[in-house]
């Protein structure tokens, strides 16, 4: 039985999706090889699950960030695989090579969302693994969001406006890149040879597949120039390159790091003895806080001091 996931979901005629229909759209090529991309990126996640469990606990940081990335990316892929997630939108290029020729082109805005949710994961990885500061990656991640929702709109612009957005989305970039480049591959070194190492295999890798995305942004969404199955190709290669390979060397990388040296002491529930049995260590005056320090090895969070002189009213004191 052959892939009938395009006439299946079309309505009322394959391709045919909020009162419009794409004439420039996948075949079934290009649906089965959204489903490969599919299996890959499901394949990879159990992988890295299964992998966190030769962790301890208070170490699986980074195999649940990567694992989140490819399960969301496999999900997208399956959306774009049965054409779903997608609207037609006028060309602002009328091509006359039979491929692309037509008045509208099947858009997949699923591709955004899962870059809206996948793109700021994977800088947190990257991020992370520097040993950046919250404000910083907090930051970074804002004009990621911003690189991405504004070539969603792009691609759903049908006039030469859609270049405006591009362009706005490309100085995002630009910034985004500049944080991966210089500000966190500095902190990177200072933590030492092996992060450092870790750190600029993945960041390389990292910014020169982000510099080719514009570039099948332009070829496709924007310019109409390449057909929706080597549109489809184009990105997949990409999205397994930036998802799952990334992950590998990223992983690998930090086999032998101890999250604590890039700042992230995630406590487990076994690791305080006070913890164990229900007892809890704020108490005769002592100061517990949320196991979380920041990257030069202070503690970050809350820190309560709970016991008071007796008879007095005082009330818990909270030094944040």
């Amino acid at each position: 039985m052959g892939n009938g996931a395009i006439v299946a979901n079309g309505h009322p005629v394959p391709h045919g999706v909020n009162n419009g229909v794409s004439d420039i759209a996948i075949t079934t090529h290009g649906s089965d090889w959204y489903y490969a991309v599919t299996a890959i990126m499901f394949v990879s996640t159990l992988a890295i699950i299964g992998l966190s469990f030769t962790k301890p606990r208070s170490h699986r940081i980074f195999h649940y960030i990567t694992g989140a990335i490819t399960l969301v990316a496999s999900i997208a892929y399956f959306t774009m695989g049965s054409d779903l997630g997608q609207t037609p939108i006028g060309v602002e290029f009328v091509r006359s090579n039979s491929k692309v020729h037509g008045i509208y082109r099947e858009i997949f805005y699923v591709r955004y969302i899962d870059w809206v949710i996948t793109t700021p994961l994977l800088l947190l990885d990257l991020l992370l693994t520097a040993g950046l500061p919250w404000p910083t990656i907090l930051y970074t991640i804002l004009i990621d969001e911003v690189m991405i929702i504004t070539g969603l709109v792009g691609a759903l612009v049908q006039s030469s406006y859609k270049w405006g957005y591009f362009t706005f989305g490309f100085v995002a970039f630009l910034w985004v890149g500049w944080t991966i480049t210089w500000t966190a591959r500095k902190h990177a070194v200072a933590l030492g040879p092996e992060i450092s190492r870790t750190y600029l295999i993945c960041g390389v890798w990292t910014i020169f597949l982000w510099f080719l995305y514009p570039i099948a942004w332009g070829l496709s969404e924007g310019g109409n120039v390449i057909a929706p199955d080597s549109e489809a190709v184009f990105y997949g290669i990409l999205d397994i390159l930036a998802k799952p390979v990334f992950g590998a060397l990223l992983l690998w990388g930090h086999r032998n790091i101890d999250p604590a040296r890039l700042g992230l002491h995630v406590r487990d529930y076994g690791d305080d003895p006070a913890l164990v049995g229900g007892t809890h260590s704020a108490h005769h005056g002592e100061k517990s806080h949320n196991g979380l320090s920041a990257g030069d090895g202070t503690t970050a969070g809350t820190t309560t001091t709970a016991a008071a002189a007796p008879g007095t009213n005082t009330a818990p004191t909270l030094n944040v």
